[in-house]
């Protein structure tokens, strides 16, 4: 297992696990990152933060400490 993190621009993954806890759980899981949903990385921004994602249709942006919050496998 691997953090969402620590995958590359142009890579699919699939959400595992969300360590989230709170408002930040309850928001990552109203934009879809639930168990088993396919990410796509798109693009890191110019300082490598936030990187957007593409997930059910959505493109959103994550910071890295947000991203480092989801487990994914490969």
């Amino acid at each position: 297992m691997r953090k969402l993190t620590d995958i590359t621009v142009g890579t699919y993954t699939t959400v595992w696990e969300l360590k989230a806890s709170d408002l930040l759980r309850e928001r990552m899981l109203a934009l879809g990152l639930t168990k088993g949903a396919k990410v796509e990385v798109i693009r890191k921004g110019p300082a490598g933060d936030p990187t957007v994602y593409g997930i059910r249709g959505a493109m959103i942006a994550l910071r890295k400490e947000e991203a480092a919050l989801i487990t994914v496998a490969d």
